[in-house]
């Protein structure tokens, strides 16, 4: 079986004897030192002052709300994942959904100002496939409007934007750090922001609003443990690698596709791509559908993703239109790309989509 993605796993002997440094000292989580050191060497990999590693990509969302204090209407895009607007649910808060462009599948700027409203009171951004917003743009908005900018960076990670990690825009940036993310400490998130205050309120809220028996304002469990940090600091001096070969992958794919939309199509000036995915856009769902079929048939996994537009979300009180989304979100599908994929596999996918299409 060829899967959409496989997590990169270091040799066990590397993982076990960093971890073995937390396990002597009988101190697995609660801000070990395997977390801050892993911290630091984000930082600096990032090249941010102010950074917390969490427990998931989700939990940092709410945090970043909660922590800007939005508690009215939200103007977020409909191609994301569904932590995204789930996020803004689950703090109370109203998702306004803005359509997104069709050559960079973000939310469009253009469309920003004629949906904020008296409640508005924060943008919160994708950058979709680890392609950038058009940060820029969303930043004039924020201060003519005196909005706050929270950017979903989830598929982020080690993509730049002039000379910037994509987690440095905004007032928070917030990333996961799934097993099936380029960078990832199996389960877990980070957030960063330029505001050491707004990181002090951060921190406290990652650890239940208290330090010893000082309580200071509310708070959740979004810690990490040691042996997720220790996972993050066998990744992390191979990132270099793994985006040079997952480049590689994405490459063939390039050379090999025809009369089809692919990634090519997204890239903007300025940014330096981490090659997290390679989504293509069929002419129509029904090709996607054939596509998808022909692929299983040879046990080749595709995912759907995103899908579908999350202004159709079933547990929405109200339905927004967002044109764009909901055509792209039916025909969009991701091809299988990961480290360790075999050139010969890349050409064996290009071979059933082009003879299907």
């Amino acid at each position: 079986m060829i899967n959409v993605t496989k997590t990169y796993l270091p040799p066990f002997e590397e993982y076990a004897a960093i971890l073995k440094r937390a396990w002597d000292k009988n101190h697995i989580t609660n801000n070990g030192e395997l977390l801050k050191e892993l911290e630091l060497k984000l930082k600096e990999f990032l090249q941010t002052e102010h950074l917390l590693v969490c427990s998931n990509g989700t939990v940092v969302l709410q945090m970043a709300l909660k922590a800007l204090n939005i508690t009215k209407e939200v103007i977020t895009t409909p191609f994301s994942y569904v932590a995204t607007t789930n996020a803004i649910l689950w703090e109370g808060c109203t998702p306004v959904f803005v359509d997104i462009r069709p050559d960079t599948l973000c939310i469009d700027a253009e469309q920003i100002e004629d949906a904020i409203t008296e409640s508005t009171q924060a943008i919160l951004a994708t950058h979709v496939y680890g392609f950038p917003c058009d940060v820029d743009a969303i930043e004039k908005i924020a201060n003519k409007y005196r909005l706050k900018v929270i950017y979903d960076a989830a598929h982020g990670f080690g993509g730049t934007y002039k000379g910037k990690s994509l987690l440095s825009f905004g007032d928070i940036s917030t990333c996961s750090f799934h097993a099936t993310k380029i960078f990832h400490t199996v389960e877990g998130g980070a957030m960063v922001c330029n505001d050491p205050a707004l990181l002090q309120k951060l921190s406290l809220y990652r650890s239940f609003g208290h330090r010893f028996d000082d309580y200071y304002s509310v708070g959740i469990n979004a810690k990490n443990s040691e042996l997720h940090a220790a996972m993050g600091l066998c990744v992390l001096p191979k990132l270099k690698d793994i985006i040079a070969e997952r480049k590689q992958i994405f490459e063939v794919y390039d050379s090999l596709l025809n009369g089809i939309r692919t990634c090519r199509n997204f890239f903007t000036p300025d940014f330096i791509y981490n090659y997290g995915y390679y989504p293509v856009v069929f002419e129509s769902e029904e090709r996607l559908l054939k596509v998808r079929a022909a692929l299983l048939e040879k046990d080749i996994s595709t995912r759907r993703y995103f899908y579908p537009s999350l202004n159709e979300l079933p547990f929405l009180e109200q339905r927004q239109c967002c044109e764009i989304s909901e055509s792209i979100s039916k025909r969009v599908l991701s091809l299988p790309l990961y480290y360790g994929l075999a050139n010969e596999d890349v050409e064996k996918i290009c071979n059933i989509i082009n003879a299907c299409i």
